[in-house]
């Protein structure tokens, strides 16, 4: 296997039944919401590869939200760029959407969203300016999260890495799934064990034991702590799912699905589904 990583899947029962499980009726749109207070833990591109590979099965409504308060860079690595449009360009607009006739809306809003380059899933980009952050306050937040789940079946969300902060708490008081993001190091191992044990004294302690843990290799060479962190986050989660180092994402820049090898994709399969089992039952 490329880089000395040893994958192995979640027993899900195989492909079929994982493409079975995304595919599924989801009776009524879901919220994912990516976690992790540290910042270098995949947070980004665990948002933008649970959507590709989500959009990727089912063929529709699929999003992903940059919620970053600080200069997120999901917009920059997933997306055309077919224009410069950010969150502060929607919210600059969002009444004359909210009021619009509901058959109108969806085309309304693709206004403001990137797109795929396979069009499989939307991009609602962050804005780079530090200083729009206020904006971002618990009500606008649930504003656009209303709108989001009138157009799209999944709502993936990259929380960003402030927990005080109004945007964060929200998008974790509305979400239906918590995805744990973390890498196999220690800091990074310890600051997501300290966001679940918040999560049980803010009165969220249901979601984040529901929640499923994401473990990504950012390296070639096998970590030491993988299996011992793969042990410890499954008495705290719901499932671990790993997801093994691909060359594809080391340069940074847009992640395109299709460049992944073919490993990546199937641990991808195994992650997106283990995310959505709860709703496709």
């Amino acid at each position: 296997m490329p880089g000395g990583i040893e994958w192995r899947p979640q027993p899900t029962g195989g492909p079929e039944r994982e493409l079975a499980m995304l595919r599924g009726e989801l009776h009524g749109p879901k919220v994912i919401a990516f976690a992790n207070p540290k910042g270098g833990v995949h947070k980004t591109t665990a948002t933008v590869l649970a959507a590709a590979t989500i959009g990727s099965v089912r063929g529709r409504g699929v999003i992903a939200w940059d919620d970053n308060e600080l200069r997120g860079t999901l917009g920059l690595r997933a997306g055309s760029a077919r224009h410069a449009r950010t969150i502060r360009h929607l919210l600059a607009d969002l009444v004359s959407i909210e009021n619009a006739p509901s058959y109108e809306i969806p085309e309304l809003l693709d206004a403001y969203l990137r797109h795929a380059s396979d069009g499989s899933y939307d991009v609602l980009a962050g804005e780079e300016s530090p200083r729009f952050a206020q904006r971002l306050d618990s009500y606008t937040v649930r504003r656009v999260l209303d709108l989001l789940t009138r157009t799209h079946e999944v709502i993936c969300i990259d929380t960003g890495n402030n927990v005080e902060s109004p945007n964060w708490q929200t998008v974790l008081q509305a979400a239906d799934q918590l995805v744990v993001t973390t890498v196999p190091r220690e800091d990074a191992a310890f600051t997501a064990d300290w966001m679940i044990d918040l999560l049980h004294e803010v009165g969220l302690g249901r979601l984040a034991d529901n929640a499923v843990t994401l473990l990504s290799c950012p390296t070639p060479g096998p970590s030491a702590l993988l299996e011992d962190l793969r042990a410890h986050f499954a008495t705290r989660t719901r499932g671990v799912a790993v997801v093994p180092y691909d060359p594809a994402l080391e340069p940074g820049s847009s992640i395109e699905y299709t460049a992944l090898q073919p490993v990546t994709r199937r641990a991808w399969l195994t992650a997106a589904a283990l995310m959505l089992e709860p709703f496709s039952r």
